[in-house]
């Protein structure tokens, strides 16, 4: 609320001149069709969504997106297709830009930014005030990373199992600050991972001078899931006996479990929670959000400055204290709105289908794939048996050949499957809401017949 005051009453620098934002109004008996659609768009967010999805209806979601009925996509969680829901707000968004985009944007910002956070604090738990919007994991990765306050002799740990993404982002603020950067290995044999087992190594791997575990939740390398309310329980215990100022700050790469499991992030016991929304979530496209605890926003800083209210108080209209720590965290910019914006319906679809049922569907989708592939002749599975260990992604090796040499042959039969994007990399099947049992069954026959 503090945002949409400020804009209301603050001028607004437009192309090096200050205009009043009562001179992006219409005037007033003359109020313009595009001013119209502004207010009823940004106030729709906040309504639900036009379409009422039953609990649990898997044909019913199936029929709300654009995809091609001549493939099997197990690769959906790479970039989603926009269900028609996220589809319709975006092309809502988008023609409100095109018929008046200074106006669009000024009648619509504040409100809509409120839209998301509470949205997105509606799914996920926590306050919307801790929330910060990003435009993908990776860029959330790196505000947090480049935004912690480390010494020069803090210390970093991380998996050896990590994406890029993560390695990269600490690595480079490791670089400016003097930090240093440690890597454990939580398993040997992904398929035989075991929750002792990753809870021990860990434990073993914190010293004294540990003050960041970042941990990934999924690893998109083999499908193994960490037990990461165990993880923030563990950082919890060891901070108990600790100075303040040693503290252990607990981040998670989200990415991978979010919009599948069905969890309160809160819970978790982390500091910071990044995911991409455009993945499992079925975001629109260039979104992402940053969940962040009191602590962890506290030791935390701005890489990018904000465009939200934060502006007001370079301005002198308000102090710092009353800006929401998620605005004041988000990169400033103008960014693509009308994709952004979309975001509450995104998470409004995964609510009306069911946090619960979703994860039961994903989880017996990936069940179904793993008991397949074992009994495939030839098939090496790398991914836990056990859901505990496990959550939207199948990795495995078939006979001798190369993973690219999969993909391609089950492209050829028309499965559009993955391979891992590491130095190690593995074959991968990933259904999703949007599949069913006779596509997992078509897609292992295909397989079978490489």
């Amino acid at each position: 609320m503090q945002r949409r005051t400020f804009v209301k009453n603050a001028s607004l620098a437009l192309g090096g001149g200050m205009l009043p934002l009562a001179a992006l109004a219409p005037a007033a008996g003359a109020a313009s069709a595009s001013a119209g659609a502004a207010t009823s768009t940004a106030a729709s967010a906040t309504r639900g969504l036009a379409t009422t999805l039953k609990a649990a209806d898997w044909t019913q979601l199936r029929e709300m997106f654009a995809l091609s009925q001549e493939y099997v996509h197990l690769a959906t969680f790479l970039l989603a297709s926009h269900p028609k829901p996220v589809a319709e707000a975006i092309e809502r968004h988008r023609h409100g830009f095109d018929v008046n985009p200074v106006e669009y944007y000024y009648m619509n910002a504040a409100a809509m930014d409120e839209a998301i956070a509470a949205a997105a604090a509606e799914y996920m738990g926590g306050r919307p005030d801790q929330v910060a919007m990003t435009d993908s994991t990776t860029m959330g990765l790196a505000m947090v990373a480049s935004g912690l306050m480390l010494r020069p002799d803090d210390e970093v740990l991380h998996s050896e199992h990590d994406h890029y993404a993560m390695e990269q982002s600490f690595q480079l603020r490791a670089e400016r600050t003097g930090a240093r950067i440690r890597r454990v290995s939580l398993y040997d044999t992904p398929a035989e991972a075991s929750v002792d087992q990753i809870l021990s190594r860990l434990r073993a791997a914190i010293t004294p001078a540990t003050r960041v575990v970042a941990m990934t939740w999924v690893h998109s390398y083999s499908g193994v899931k960490l037990p990461i309310h165990a993880i923030g329980e563990m950082v919890a215990e060891l901070n108990s006996t600790r100075d303040e100022a040693d503290h252990i700050l607990y981040l998670v790469d989200g990415v991978h479990g979010f919009g599948i499991e069905d969890i309160d992030v809160p819970s978790v016991g982390c500091d910071f929670f990044v995911a991409g929304t455009h993945k499992w979530l079925f975001g629109p496209r260039g979104t992402g959000v940053i969940w962040g605890s009191d602590r962890g926003w506290a030791h935390c800083r701005p890489v990018v400055p904000s465009f939200g209210a934060y502006y007001g108080v370079w301005l002198g209209y308000i102090t710092r204290d009353q800006v929401p720590v998620g605005d004041y965290m988000t990169p400033g910019g103008f960014h693509a709105f009308d994709h952004r914006w979309a975001l509450p319906e995104a998470f409004q679809l995964h609510l009306q289908l069911g946090k619960a049922n979703v994860q039961q569907r994903i989880h017996e989708l990936n069940t179904l794939t793993k008991e397949g592939l074992l009994e495939i002749d030839g098939v090496t599975l790398h991914t836990p048996l056990s859901p505990e260990l496990s959550s939207g992604m199948v990795c495995f090796d078939y006979r001798d050949l190369d993973p690219g040499e999969v993909m391609g042959g089950l492209y050829g039969q028309g499965i559009i499957a993955s391979t891992t994007p590491y130095r190690r990399s593995y074959a991968r099947f990933a259904p999703s809401l949007i599949n069913n049992e006779e596509e997992i069954e078509r897609a292992l026959a295909a397989l079978a017949s490489l």
